[in-house]
């Protein structure tokens, strides 16, 4: 088994927050996901939370600093997972399939964030540099290339693989499906949430996972 550990350990980031903090953490998060980034105001914020500005302020500083508070809340325990299957004793392949599920799984669960991450904000003409979000992909990819590499080492995956280009590729199918979703609801008869979030963890991860398998694997 590939020892790996040191390098993709290193960029693991520990968030501590105190009961009041994730509080208005998560009341932020539901703020941003029903009225957008910009829509929000930290006095919405405080008014939710039944404080008063200046502790948002001194918690968060900016609502800026309390997004990037916030993405680093909702995916500490991410990184986590992708530390313990990177030193799985599994196939690369197998691993692949297991991170696509925990993408998959954690967009899922998080939708109203990532939205405003990768849509809202990515169409502004102010672009938001959050230095910890950009650090959190480069993690991600960092994973992915590592699980790829020793796939290739092994001679089961492609030495042509554009690594940086499967992330979009996974995330792009997800959002897609997502951004459509009473067209699929509609066409693959999912007339229930719970069919619809269903479909998702299954026959959608599977898509994405053969998707991804066709791009890595020599053709037979």
């Amino acid at each position: 088994m590939f020892n790996f550990g040191a390098e993709f350990k290193n960029a693991i980031v520990k968030t501590d927050f105190n009961e009041k903090q994730i509080q208005i953490l998560l009341i932020a998060e539901n703020l941003f996901a029903e009225k957008g980034f910009d829509g929000t105001s930290i006095r919405d914020i405080a008014k939710e939370a039944k404080i008063n500005i200046a502790m948002v302020s001194y918690y968060f500083g900016s609502k800026e600093k309390l997004l990037e508070s916030l993405v680093l809340f909702k995916t500490s325990g991410l990184k986590e997972q992708l530390v313990n299957l990177i030193e799985e004793n599994l196939e690369p392949i197998e691993k692949i399939n297991k991170l696509i599920t925990l993408y998959i799984n954690r967009l899922n669960s998080n939708k109203g964030i990532y939205r405003v991450l990768h849509f809202e904000l990515a169409s502004k003409k102010r672009v938001l540099e959050l230095e910890s979000f950009s650090d959190i992909k480069k993690a991600n990819l960092k994973s992915l290339e590592i699980i790829i590499q020793e796939g290739q080492a092994k001679g089961v995956f492609r030495k042509d693989v554009i690594i940086p280009l499967l992330t979009p590729t996974i995330l792009g199918t997800f959002f897609h499906f997502q951004m459509n979703k009473p067209f699929f609801e509609d066409i693959l008869n999912l007339k229930t949430e719970e069919a619809y979030n269903n479909y998702v963890k299954t026959d959608l991860t599977k898509h994405i996972q053969q998707t991804i398998k066709a791009l890595l694997v020599y053709e037979n």
